[in-house]
């Protein structure tokens, strides 16, 4: 079995197969042939901590991507990574457009190396780091020449990332709905509808690929998976704890008996630290010790309709440190921040427009609560905050409970106090008012190396 993984950035859920009014009809071809699952959550709603703890089966800081790979944060150990695992059970490993997991180099033509890939296809496209250029022709033309199998192909796409663009003519501000969690506002439109014109873009990209796939005649053959890392680039979202900022889609099509087929929408809460573990047991190899996920092929199967009773969260460090965890069941929510602080940290807000509207309207003088709990059958947009109310007493001290055994039996090391930055690690203050204001914030560096912002 071969395995093709197409992935995002800042997609959340908001695509054509989760009820939503954005156009993406190759990643719907791809949801009605296989399964869907509507309770996958991201292990942590930042870019490199979220792709790190999908490709190592680990929590952000079990495997030490505790901030943004180019801002010096790195896997403490690069063979964790799922592709070192593949190709020492045969797989031909290859790598199309971005990824967020192993940091920069002066040397363009290292990049992703440390993950292990046999191949960087749209090397030679690449300007810059977060050029995914060509990335669904030269994958395209990986499969059309017929790749030594099995091969795992890994393809990656920056569209949905900020900044979106102007809107296309397909998709007039006018007639865009906000997601909930933000105000229905000419502004809030013109920047949403420029996200449905990048996811647009995004997913005729996505059926290049598919198409090739098909064409190469691989597809019987060949599980797809398409996912995203966390939730949209937009206040509410990305860099929070919310479901917002959590929730991801996952969308996987499998060979004949591999119970990802027919168009079924599986319920179960998934991790993404679920994946590879779950992919160890479809290929029939043995998981490396180090995985702290759970394979949800029971699920698939019909065995069980849960693989677990919980699932984690957390932000150590994005632009800026904003140290918090939670723990998720079904029903509850429980978050705790880990500083003073009672205000956004506004380096880690995402967003142009929407996020202007928000600020001249009084985001920065907003109330952030120590502790917050949520019933999400009762308030899904997580508004009202029950940690002090007593009659839900006792369900907030078993989420404590249940986060701080958590934290313990993975090591987190916020219990031993605030984390510091690598030493060729930077950032910005939690002070500041932009991700784009001159960094504040190093290691034992003197002076950070210049950085495109992501």
């Amino acid at each position: 079995m071969n395995i093709l993984l197409i992935h995002s950035h800042d997609t959340g859920r908001y695509i054509q197969p989760y009820g939503h009014a954005v156009a993406t009809p190759n990643l719907q071809r791809l949801a009605e042939q296989g399964v869907i699952f509507r309770q996958a959550f991201s292990a942590a709603p930042t870019c490199s901590p979220s792709r790190a703890a999908m490709e190592t089966g680990q929590w952000p800081h079990s495997c030490g991507m505790l901030g943004l790979s180019h801002c010096g944060f790195a896997l403490d150990d690069f063979r964790k990574h799922w592709v070192h695992t593949l190709r020492q059970n045969g797989f031909y490993c290859a790598l199309s457009g971005v990824q967020h997991v192993d940091g920069p180099s002066a040397d363009i033509a290292s990049y992703g190396r440390n993950l292990g890939y046999d191949a960087i296809l749209n090397l030679a496209d690449m300007r810059e780091r977060w050029d995914d250029l060509a990335a669904e022709f030269r994958a395209a033309e990986f499969l059309r020449r017929g790749p030594r199998e099995p091969f795992f192909l890994s393809v990656g796409f920056t569209n949905t990332h900020q900044p979106y663009g102007r809107p296309g003519p397909d998709d007039p501000p006018a007639h865009v709905l906000p997601p909930p969690f933000l105000p229905d506002t000419p502004e809030v439109r013109f920047e949403v509808a420029g996200f449905h014109t990048a996811a647009r873009q995004m997913d005729r990209r996505i059926g290049v690929v598919l198409d090739a796939l098909q064409i190469a005649g691989l597809e019987t053959r060949t599980l797809v998976i398409y996912t995203t890392d966390h939730g949209l680039g937009l206040p509410g979202a990305k860099c929070t704890l919310s479901d917002h900022g959590l929730g991801v889609a996952l969308l996987m099509r499998g060979p004949a008996g591999a119970g990802l087929c027919g168009g079924r929408a599986c319920d179960a809460l998934i991790s993404h630290v679920d994946l590879f573990p779950t992919l160890c047991d479809l290929l029939g190899i043995p998981p490396p010790p180090h995985m702290q996920g759970r394979s949800f092929l029971p699920v698939l199967r019909g065995e069980r309709p849960e693989i677990r009773e919980e699932l984690f969260g957390e932000v150590t460090y994005h632009a800026a440190y904003e140290p918090m965890r939670c723990v998720r069941t079904r029903r509850w929510k429980y978050i705790r921040r880990f500083t003073d602080r009672d205000r956004p940290v506004l380096p880690n807000c995402d967003g142009k427009e929407s996020r202007a509207f928000l600020l001249a309207h009084g985001l920065a003088d907003r109330y952030v609560p120590r502790e917050q709990l949520f019933d999400l059958f009762h308030d899904p947009m997580e508004r009202e905050n029950l940690a002090e109310c007593s009659a839900h007493a006792a369900v907030l001290a078993d989420l404590r409970g249940r986060l701080d055994r958590w934290m313990r039996e993975t090591r987190d090391p916020l219990l031993d106090g605030p984390v510091p930055l690598p030493p060729e690690g930077f950032a910005n203050s939690p002070d500041q008012q932009s991700s784009h204001d001159p960094l504040m914030v190093f290691g034992s560096a003197l002076q950070a190396r210049p950085v495109q912002r992501r």
